[in-house]
C-alpha cells in the first residue's frame, strides 16, 4: 500500500509526547490514590494497559458462550413468520442456519490454521512496520473506546423508556461486545505492541462513564461514536481492514439512537439549555483537543492530516448534537470559526509555508458506501 505521507514537526511531536507522559503519570497516581482511599478514582474496571477488562482474557469462556450465542442466534422471522418481524437477511434466507457450527474441531482448527498467518503475511506484504505502527495506534484508539461504548451502552439500558428502546439498546450493548473483542484481534494481527490509553482518551472516557442520566448519550452515542464513526471512515478502504465497515454501520445506527429516541421522549427545555449542562458537554469535547494534535504524526504516515480529521469530526458531533438537544455554551456558528482559528493556529506554529484552511469544512472519510452512510445521517 503506497501512502503519500505528510511531513511532521519531530520537536512538536516530541514535546507532545513529553507533555502526554507528564500527565498520564499525574492522572492516574491521583486516581490510584482517590481509588485506595475510596474518595473516587477510576470507575472502569478495564486495563488498557494490557487491552482487557479486569481478570484477564478468559477466551476459553467468551469462545464457549458469546461466539456460541451469536452463532446460534436464531431470527424471528424464520420461526414464526406469522409475526411482524423482518429480522432476517436474503442470505440468511437461503443459507442454511449455522452453517458454522457444522465444521468438526478439526475442521475449526485447519481453517484457523490457514486464515490468521495468511492474514499476518498480507499485513507484511502491504504496511510497512512504521505503518503498522501508526494503523495500530489509531485503531486502538478507539478500540479501548469500545471498552468503555460496552460500559456505558450497559449502564444507559437502564435508562431508557419502553420495550422498543430497551431493545435497541439491547442490541447496542451486544455490538459494542462485538467490536471490543473483533476489533481486538484485528489490531493483534499487526504484530505490533499495543500502546495504552493516551491520558486524553483516559479523560475522556473516564469522564463519559461518570456521567449521569441520559447525558450518557452525549459522550457515548455522539461524542464517542462520532470519534468511532469517522475513524472507521477512514480506515474501512485500507488493505485487509475492510471489515471496518461493518463498524462504522454499527456506529451509524448506534449515532441515530438518541434522535430516534427522543422523538418519543424529548428532553425537557431546562434539560437542553441548562447553562450548568452545556458548560459540562463542551469540557468533554475539550480532551479530543489535545487528542488530535497527539496522533498527528500516526496520520500523517498514512498521508491523512489529522486536523482536516479533527476538523471533521468536531462538525459531525456538533451536529449530532444539536439535532438531539444537547446544546453546547456555542453554536455551530461562532463554534466553527474558533476551532478553525486554533487549529490553524497551531499549524502556523508548526508547520512551514502553512495557508489558513477550513478544517471544520473538511471530509475524511472515503468510500462511496461510507460516504453514502454519512450522508444519510447528516443530511437530514
Amino acid at each position: 500500500m503506497h501512502f503519500d505521507k505528510l511531513e511532521t514537526n519531530s520537536t512538536i511531536g516530541v514535546a507532545n509526547r513529553r507533555v502526554e507522559r507528564v500527565v498520564n503519570q499525574l492522572i492516574r497516581s491521583y486516581d490510584s490514590m482517590a481509588a485506595t482511599l475510596r474518595i473516587g478514582g477510576r470507575k472502569a474496571p478495564y486495563d488498557d494497559l494490557n487491552y482487557e477488562f479486569l481478570g484477564g482474557p478468559n477466551d476459553p469462556l467468551r469462545k464457549k458462550h458469546y461466539d456460541k450465542s451469536l452463532r446460534l442466534l436464531w431470527k424471528a422471522e424464520k420461526e414464526a413468520p406469522q409475526l411482524d418481524f423482518r429480522d432476517c437477511t436474503a442470505r440468511e434466507k437461503v443459507l442454511r442456519q449455522n452453517a458454522l457450527s457444522s465444521m468438526t474441531p478439526d475442521e475449526t482448527e485447519a481453517f484457523e490454521a490457514i486464515t490468521l498467518p495468511a492474514f499476518k503475511e498480507f499485513l507484511n506484504r502491504e504496511y510497512s512496520p512504521r505503518e503498522k505502527e501508526a494503523i495500530v495506534t489509531i485503531l486502538s484508539a478507539i478500540g479501548h473506546g469500545e471498552a468503555y461504548a460496552w460500559m456505558v451502552s450497559t449502564d444507559v439500558l437502564n435508562l431508557v423508556k419502553s420495550t422498543g428502546a430497551r431493545a435497541a439498546l439491547t442490541m447496542q450493548v451486544m455490538e459494542e461486545a462485538k467490536h471490543f473483542v473483533v476489533l481486538r484481534e484485528i489490531i493483534r494481527a499487526f504484530d505490533v505492541p499495543i500502546p495504552r490509553q493516551s491520558v486524553w482518551e483516559y479523560i475522556l472516557m473516564e469522564r463519559v462513564h461518570k456521567s449521569n442520566g441520559l447525558e450518557k448519550f452525549f459522550g457515548m452515542n455522539v461524542l464517542i461514536e462520532g470519534i468511532a464513526l469517522s475513524i472507521f471512515g477512514v480506515m474501512g478502504t485500507l488493505p485487509g481492514l475492510e471489515i471496518l465497515k461493518k463498524f462504522h454501520l454499527d456506529e451509524s445506527r448506534h449515532t441515530a439512537l438518541p434522535t430516534n429516541y427522543f422523538r418519543e421522549f424529548p428532553l425537557s427545555k431546562w434539560e437542553q439549555h441548562n447553562p450548568l449542562r452545556k458548560a459540562r458537554r463542551l469540557s468533554l469535547i475539550l480532551p479530543t483537543l489535545a487528542l488530535i494534535p497527539a496522533l498527528e504524526e500516526d496520520f500523517a504516515e498514512l498521508g491523512i492530516d489529522v486536523f482536516d480529521f479533527g476538523g471533521s469530526v468536531i462538525r459531525k458531533v456538533s451536529t449530532l448534537a444539536e439535532r438531539n438537544g444537547f446544546y453546547l455554551p456555542l453554536s455551530k456558528d461562532r463554534l466553527f470559526p474558533l476551532l478553525d482559528t486554533l487549529f490553524n493556529s497551531y499549524c502556523q506554529l508548526t508547520r512551514t509555508q502553512h495557508t489558513f484552511r477550513s478544517f471544520t469544512l473538511s471530509e475524511t472519510s472515503t468510500g462511496a458506501d461510507m460516504l453514502a452512510v454519512e450522508k444519510e445521517i447528516f443530511s437530514n
